[in-house]
């Protein structure tokens, strides 16, 4: 079989991932013994693969070699099963390859059977997937939000955020979020419905902070100076959950808030959390979302891009700002 996949040639520098990844067309391997192939129909783009293409050794994971392919959450149906647990046609999602097709240990690729029911399938990517977990996750049980206290979500106009702001919501919690640009904050105000947005890019940000009144739960994606300003901002016995550090993962910088001292001030707790560490909770996330998503309570806009060979104009959105919600890449069939 032959496939069409992006190789990493070099570290991408900044968002230069033309400079980097190069699309190839080489033989894959049928599937041994307890693999399987899928053809991969979407292609998820997510922020957190940024880190793997670095040379850093200290993260949640090694980084990937240079000479291999770039790798992520990828959803298809089973071409070829070597594995009593998949039949060809099942509808599957795992972390496979930014290719035409994916030959995956179903285990370590932590491969799941999707039902086909569900009527848009780009849900098994957003609301129905990881970024729905964590959202939750975050929201929940990091966060430990509790009914009438303030959640603020940075990065609230992207995947993980759009659905941590809702989450938030319906768990009966007052709901902000700080997005880049007044048509983000529109968008998340009076589409989504929150309580308040905050532009980042605007001059006022340390103004329009002030508007909340305080924080309980600080849901953070980006980390940087915006984790700054809001630790200035907790009230006490606060709660930060750590989801990401977008603005490290191109700069090559790293976060270290000069207003750290707040944390012994006013008394809060910081804590990151990654989805391998709820994965097996997978199913009962995914049943509870589920049920909000049915009811129309839990949206997601979707971003999508078409062809494969236009998948590294979608993940720059990531890193850039533009996108609204949940970046996807839908190959020809």
């Amino acid at each position: 079989m032959m496939n069409r996949y992006w190789r990493i040639d070099a570290r991408p520098e900044g968002t230069n991932f033309a400079g980097a990844l190069k699309l190839v067309e080489a033989p894959v391997a049928e599937p041994g013994d307890g693999q399987i192939a899928i053809r991969n129909a979407m292609l998820s783009m997510d922020a957190g693969t940024r880190m793997w293409l670095t040379d850093r050794t200290d993260g949640y994971q090694p980084p990937l070699e240079i000479g291999a392919p770039m790798t992520g959450l990828v959803l298809g149906e089973v071409a070829h099963s070597r594995h009593p647990d998949f039949a060809e046609g099942d509808l599957v999602r795992a972390f496979g390859v930014w290719g035409d097709l994916s030959v995956v240990d179903p285990v370590m690729s932590g491969a799941i059977k999707l039902d086909p029911t569900v009527e848009d399938r780009r849900a098994w990517f957003g609301p129905l997937g990881m970024n729905g977990w964590t959202a939750l996750w975050g929201v929940e049980q990091t966060g430990a939000a509790k009914e009438g206290e303030t959640v603020l979500v940075s990065a609230a106009a992207g995947a993980t955020g759009i659905l941590a702001v809702q989450i938030a919501k319906l768990l009966g919690c007052k709901s902000w979020g700080i997005a880049g640009g007044a048509d983000k904050c529109r968008f998340l105000t009076e589409q989504i419905g929150i309580d308040g947005a905050v532009d980042y890019k605007a001059a006022d940000v340390a103004a329009q902070l002030d508007r909340i009144g305080g924080v309980d739960v600080y849901f953070d994606n980006v980390g940087g100076r915006l984790l700054d300003a809001v630790l200035t901002r907790m009230n006490h016995y606060g709660r930060i959950a750590v989801c990401g550090l977008v603005s490290d993962y191109s700069s090559g910088s790293r976060t270290a808030p000069q207003e750290f001292d707040q944390v012994l001030m006013r008394r809060l707790r910081i804590e990151g959390f990654f989805s391998p560490d709820f994965m097996d909770q997978g199913e009962r996330l995914t049943a509870r979302l589920r049920q909000w998503v049915e009811a129309g309570a839990l949206t997601m806009p979707y971003d999508v891009t078409r062809g494969l060979e236009n998948t590294l104009d979608a993940y720059a959105k990531l890193f850039t700002g533009g996108n609204i919600g949940k970046v996807i890449v839908e190959l020809e069939q």
